[in-house]
């Protein structure tokens, strides 16, 4: 099947004769008087496709061999004119200038050759007169490629002297179709990098207005679309993204489900104004929903995102407005953090550095998901590349190459830690298998196997389920090493005060008597305790006591504090401890300006108790720390018995009491804290059975059986790391009734078929598959579970990679 499609190339002697003026004035004239015109643009450039796209009300299409093939070129320009009646198709550099040393690949006339699409000159002829004819008839004539030259459009005339000379002199070579007098109100500023993108022109649309008119006016529209209708048809097939991916991403049925599963998230905004369309439209086709993200406005990821791409623009020209965004900085730090799928292309990667420079003025922060620093650089690097994947990563495969193209003014001022994106050949960027960030800008249509590969890990990404609690992993008919509940039979005095507070449940239930029973088992003041519903009702209205600006949870830890940020509406920073630190506490490793900051000591699930002085050390003005001290039944290293201004001490009787059904914990903080949380607790939540446990566990009898009970857990978890050492299975070192192990990826699979559970640890922010929590339980039930280890062996320790860590603060520097 033959398509007509009418059509131009808009082509000049060199840069600088006013192509985009005149194109784009083509462009919206002919929409203007009734024409759907479809806008293109020969080479890899953004920004003019964006001022076609504000001209014809389409989005604006890249024509260029080396990015996307020359096989694809008549392909794309009938998928993007499609429903147009005209194509308008604006040329790069001189007409016959493409990449250096390729004899004219990817010029103005490659392109037209290709397509066979005729040509309009546009020459500026404000230094010449006559010898502008020359200039034509060279342009006609010198054909490499050969080339249809139908008309010419003289620019930047003078007079009309001026320009009835240089129409008698081109006499009959070509028609002129207008001319064009000075006028640089209808020039696009220039900027450090060319032209500002039409997203970033507050009169973009009222420039293209007077434009339109003047191009109107002085152009003979009818006789342009009268040559553009010469053009031959084409018989090749229009692109389609869906048949492109279909071999490269999942196939109907993989795509059908990835788009109930992947959604990806594209930056956009003034600061964010380079992707070409057939991005999206790929990663649609191979089945995600694409959700649109302005970094400069929004202040979280949208909800329900899987994947993000970070594409091009000029995010040096907003670095004030971007680092301003300081909530959104940390969502997308923290996704990153977890694994989130994530291409960040030129601007994109330097979003995600650290910091970065603008043209006049200090560095501001950026991201700081990527441990590199941007800066200006004295020279523009505008270059087409071919490059090369190292490794497997997020988008590429070992030894696959790519073409691309590089446009920016900005360097990085040390590499980033990783392997390279790419090798162009020298190495460039940082891939991971969760990450893809370069200066190298791609055009997907080229290769369409890199947007399958990215919806495909945005369909898996699921993130650390936050939600996700130990009860789900000891299912009936299994050994429960997953629940940090001890094993033993409850006091009789316990007991009997649950059975007694029965009696109670005909009138609402009164905390203060348990409030202050509290108050004198660890030397404070009775206002200075709160009665909850356990540990996570407290975490819970401590979200909602402020409206904190900056709220930090140190990690890996209970992620419950986390959920209620979250629920609250704020967007919580990171401060991710690491194995290699032995997952302990370094204060400055908690941004300066957090003004909330979450820690468990010991810390679930690692067991590291931290010093008290380390923990008191995280104290500022303005700053309340909260110390979430559920497993510190021995009282060593605790902040509970003494008032601290800042501090607030979380602790809960779940575990130790054996009483998960019934939700009893209580607050230890300054008077004004206590009573800040108690205004917003929902009257009564603390029930009756809590009340009666919290007076029966604050006597003197029940800290002394407290304490025998932590002696006995403590013994029991030497057990357990010691049976684990003589393994060969690496641990935590940690003091807490649980043991971190590290026994290899998919051991906690394994161990389930022998009928054991243990707790997952990959739903902790900062922790992976390889990584297991083991409640420490009697000898005998240990001895079972050492056994199944033994018995696993080959499986269970088996060699696993250690996650690559970028920075350890994943909160703002």
């Amino acid at each position: 099947m033959v398509t007509h499609l009418p059509r131009l190339v808009v082509a000049a002697p060199a840069s600088g004769h006013g192509k985009t003026t005149v194109a784009t004035g083509l462009m919206a004239a002919l929409a203007r008087a009734g024409h759907t015109v479809s806008g293109h643009k020969v080479g890899p450039d953004y920004i003019d496709p964006g001022y076609h796209a504000l001209a014809t009300g389409r989005p604006g299409r890249n024509l260029d061999p080396h990015l996307a093939g020359e096989e694809r070129l008549v392909p794309l320009l009938l998928h993007g004119a499609a429903g147009a009646d005209l194509a308008v198709i604006e040329g790069v550099m001189g007409l016959y200038d493409g990449q250096i040393g390729g004899d004219g690949f990817a010029s103005t006339a490659h392109v037209a050759a290709v397509t066979r699409t005729p040509v309009v000159l546009v020459v500026d002829v404000s230094s010449a007169s006559r010898t502008i004819a020359a200039t034509v008839h060279g342009l006609r004539t010198w054909g490499r490629p050969p080339v249809d030259v139908v008309g010419v459009i003289l620019n930047k005339a003078g007079s009309a002297r001026h320009a009835d000379e240089v129409v008698r002199s081109i006499g009959d070579q070509v028609p002129v179709l207008g001319i064009l007098q000075r006028d640089d109100g209808i020039e696009a500023p220039s900027r450090h990098l060319g032209l500002v993108p039409a997203a970033e022109r507050a009169d973009a649309a009222a420039a293209l207005d007077r434009l339109a008119v003047q191009v109107a006016e002085r152009v003979d529209l009818e006789a342009v679309v009268r040559l553009a209708s010469l053009a031959p048809g084409l018989a090749e097939a229009p692109w389609d993204p869906r048949q492109a991916v279909g071999g490269a991403g999942p196939d109907a049925a993989g795509r059908a489900s990835a788009a109930a599963r992947a959604r990806i998230a594209v930056a956009g905004g003034r600061a964010f104004t380079f992707r070409y369309a057939e991005t999206v439209e790929l990663l649609r086709a191979a089945g995600a929903d694409v959700v649109e993200l302005d970094p400069l406005t929004d202040t979280r990821l949208p909800e329900g995102t899987t994947g993000l791409y970070l594409g091009g623009g000029f995010p040096e020209m907003h670095a004030a407005e971007l680092g301003a965004n300081e909530r959104l900085r940390r969502d997308i730090r923290t996704a990153l953090a977890r694994g989130l799928p994530t291409v960040a292309e030129c601007a994109g990667l330097l979003y995600l550095c650290e910091s970065v420079q603008g043209p006049d003025g200090p560095p501001v922060a950026m991201v700081g998901a990527i441990g590199a620093t941007a800066e200006m650089a004295p020279r523009l690097t505008l270059s087409y590349r071919t490059a090369t994947a190292p490794t497997d990563n997020l988008l590429a495969r070992q030894g696959e190459q790519v073409t691309g193209h590089e446009f920016h003014r900005t360097h990085l001022t040390r590499d980033a830690d990783g392997d390279p994106a790419w090798l162009m050949p020298d190495p460039a960027g940082v891939a991971t298998a969760s990450l893809h960030a370069s200066y190298l800008h791609t055009h997907w249509a080229g290769h369409p196997q890199l947007a399958g590969r990215f919806v495909a890990a945005a369909a898996a990404y699921a993130g650390p389920d936050l939600r996700h609690h130990g009860d789900r992993d000891a299912t009936p008919g299994l050994v429960d090493l997953a629940v940090n509940v001890y094993d033993g039979p409850r006091p009789a005095w316990l007991d009997r005060a649950l059975t007694e507070s029965l009696t109670a449940a005909d009138s609402y239930p009164d905390a203060r008597a348990a409030e202050a029973a509290v108050a004198r088992r660890h030397g404070r003041a009775t206002e200075d305790v709160l009665a909850t519903a356990g540990a996570a009702e407290a975490f819970t209205l401590l979200a909602r006591m402020r409206p904190w600006r900056h709220p930090v949870v140190v990690h890996p830890q209970f992620t419950e504090p986390e959920v209620a940020l979250r629920s609250a509406g704020h967007i919580p920073g990171q401060v991710v401890l690491i194995h290699a630190d032995g997952f302990r506490l370094r204060p400055e490793q908690v941004p300066d300006d957090a003004d909330l900051v979450v820690i468990g000591n010991p810390t679930n699930p690692t067991g590291v108790r931290h010093p008290a002085d380390v923990v008191e050390a995280l104290r500022r003005d303005g700053r309340l720390v909260v110390v979430d001290e559920a497993f510190l039944d021995d009282d060593v290293e605790t902040l509970a018995g003494q008032r601290r201004p800042g501090v607030v001490v979380l602790r809960s009787l779940t575990k130790l009491w054996s009483i998960p059904g019934i939700r009893a914990g209580y607050v230890l903080a300054e008077p004004d804290v206590a009573a800040a949380l108690r205004d917003l607790q929902t009257p009564w939540s603390v029930s009756a059975p809590a009340i009666a446990a919290l007076l029966a566990t604050s006597t003197d009898e029940a800290v002394a059986e407290g304490r025998r009970r932590a002696a006995e857990l403590e013994q029991r978890r030497r057990h357990l790391e010691q049976g684990l050492h003589e393994l060969g299975i690496e641990t935590v070192a940690g003091s807490a009734p649980f043991v971190l192990a590290r026994t290899g990826e998919g051991s906690r699979e394994a161990l389930r078929r022998r009928g054991f559970a243990v707790r997952r640890a990959d739903t902790f922010p900062g922790l992976d598959d390889s990584w297991v929590r083991i409640s420490a339980r009697r000898p005998s039930v240990t001895d079972d579970l050492l056994g199944a280890l033994r018995s696993t062996h080959p499986v269970l320790r088996k060699p696993v990679g250690i996650r690559r860590s970028g920075a350890t603060v994943t909160s703002p520097s």
